[in-house]
């Protein structure tokens, strides 16, 4: 049974880091098996949450405006995780939204953890449900469920619970965590250009800051606008226009 390690959660718009965006981050730095410090932080994702995102959360968009932006945090996070073994519910979900901002800021990311999905998988296999809601409930943890710092502090809660009552868990090694991401280069001039010109022809209002996607993200919406409402056909104004 580890000792020393950190807790990581994140709250996110979706499922895929390749495509969604954190919007929390919790963070619980243990030592001697206990809490001795933790990393908290809302994030801008830079677009409109959607309901179901709001409902399960809490987080509205009222609470993110002014929040900073991913870059911004990453620095600070990274500090915090330090060398530290991960630990979480599903930890490879929250390593690699982390992962894929470490590699777009060109910093250095790679760790080992333990997921308690897994040993739970293994430890509590005649329990209908994983869910680290339903964990918490079996054994009685205290649990601000969907908020990062909360699923964090459940996480190591129920860490020391299993490493306690199962020799399976208290062996379990720390695995190198792995999630293959390519960098995306921010929005260029000529997508920028492109969208606004969308928007006005379209007569929409994107969901999104323009300015804070990246090429990538900018060229999945351009697709998927003219696969919803056809191709947009006003003339370029700028010698850039070979993104469009």
């Amino acid at each position: 049974m580890l000792d020393d390690y950190t807790v990581l959660d994140l709250e996110t718009t979706g499922l895929d880091p390749k495509k969604e965006k954190i919007i929390e981050i919790g963070a619980v730095r243990i030592r001697n098996g206990e809490v001795t410090e933790t990393f908290q932080s809302l994030v801008q994702p830079g677009r409109e949450l959607d309901t179901h995102v709001i409902e399960l959360t809490g987080i509205s968009q009222q609470m993110l405006a002014g929040a900073p932006y991913m870059d911004e945090v990453l620095p600070q996070l990274l500090a915090f995780l330090g060398e530290d073994v991960l630990i979480g519910h599903r930890i490879l979900f929250d390593y690699s939204f982390v992962k894929k901002a470490a590699v777009n800021a060109k910093a250095e990311f790679v760790k080992k953890g333990i997921d308690t999905l897994k040993l739970a998988r293994v430890c509590l296999s005649e329990l209908p449900s994983k869910r680290l809601v339903d964990l918490c409930s079996h054994y009685k943890i205290a649990h601000q469920a969907h908020r990062a710092c909360g699923d964090a502090l459940a996480a190591h809660e129920l860490y020391r619970r299993l490493c306690a009552e199962f020799p399976y868990a208290r062996q379990a090694e720390p695995e190198p965590l792995h999630y293959a991401v390519k960098k995306e280069g921010p929005i260029t001039p000529a997508q920028k250009e492109r969208l606004k010109r969308m928007e006005a022809f379209y007569q929409i209002t994107l969901p999104y800051e323009i300015n804070q996607l990246t090429k990538n993200e900018a060229s999945r919406i351009m697709d998927r606008l003219t696969a919803h409402y056809g191709r947009c056909n006003i003339a370029p104004t700028s010698a850039g226009s070979q993104d469009a």
